[in-house]
């Protein structure tokens, strides 16, 4: 008889409450990371959901079949970006509003949480404007004779034309998608089922088109950079007035503004706090 080597991993998935434990214990990690580390990461996974739009860009310019196939595809094109922060490693601001269940346990205090989703939010800008000035500049809007330009215009446009209170829904409901993205791959014990619980909810937020505000750090200052090259506006086929609305000050109060404050209750609210509650607050047995 063969001996059972006791140093064996289980490929066996976590269950929902060991997820909430194992989301609380990486909450704790996130939020007491030194800065330098915790800047570069943060920096890396804007550059990752830039490179994840970048292909959703390229990949829904000129898709036949209609309104719904191409989004799909694009949503399965885009997931490229989570992927490459959850299996090689990142800090995502949409994701670390999760950090709130640490918080709710008193295990992260106050000036941390805050401290954290400030540095990770602005290093996931930084490292987003730079992937677009570095796309920019190896001229890939210039693909398909400039329609991938034409596409990344009529994207940038469309996400500055919602109101605020519609903003602040497409951002709610665009984080609870990537932030229960973030909770199955939790409960995944290997890259291969990490990319695949991811794949289906970011594929779903982006073919419904929910705003993700770091996806859009990308997405608008491309279209941005874009409204001054004249084969790229001609591709679009926007009118003067829908170029002159494209304006950073819109992008701020129009769309990143509005989105932020509805990731934060998407992730935090409605999937964290919600999570905690049932499974991690005081009075509940420790057992799964």
């Amino acid at each position: 008889m063969t001996q059972a080597n006791p140093t064996s991993v289980t490929l066996d998935p976590l269950l929902p409450p060991e997820i909430a434990r194992a989301a609380e214990s990486v909450g704790v990690r996130k939020a007491n990371m030194d800065l330098v580390s915790m800047a570069v990461l943060a920096g890396l996974a804007g550059a990752f959901i830039a490179l994840g739009a970048v292909l959703f860009t390229v990949t829904v310019t000129g898709a036949g079949g209609g309104f719904g196939p191409p989004r799909l595809l694009g949503g399965v094109a885009f997931s490229l970006g989570l992927i490459l922060v959850i299996v090689a490693g990142a800090e995502l601001f949409t994701g670390n509003t999760l950090v709130i269940m640490a918080w709710a346990s008193r295990k992260v205090s106050t000036p941390l949480l805050l401290r954290g989703w400030a540095i990770v939010y602005v290093g996931n800008f930084v490292g987003a404007i730079a992937t677009v000035l570095l796309v920019f500049a190896a001229g890939n809007w210039q693909l398909g004779s400039n329609e991938v330009g034409g596409t990344a215009l009529r994207i940038a446009s469309v996400k500055l034309s919602y109101g605020f209170g519609q903003a602040v829904a497409l951002g709610i409901l665009c984080n609870v998608l990537v932030t229960l993205a973030i909770w199955l791959s939790l409960a995944a014990r290997s890259i291969a089922g990490k990319v695949v619980v991811v794949l289906f909810p970011i594929t779903a937020f982006v073919a419904a088109g929910f705003e993700h505000s770091i996806a859009n750090m990308y997405f608008i200052p491309m279209g941005l950079m874009l409204k001054n090259e004249d084969a790229a506006v001609t591709a679009s086929g926007l009118a003067e007035d829908q170029l002159a609305d494209l304006t950073w000050a819109a992008f701020i109060t129009a769309n990143l503004v509005p989105v932020t404050i509805g990731n934060i209750i998407g992730g935090a609210v409605l999937v964290g706090a919600v999570y905690w509650f049932v499974f991690l607050r005081p009075g509940l047995s420790k057992a799964p």
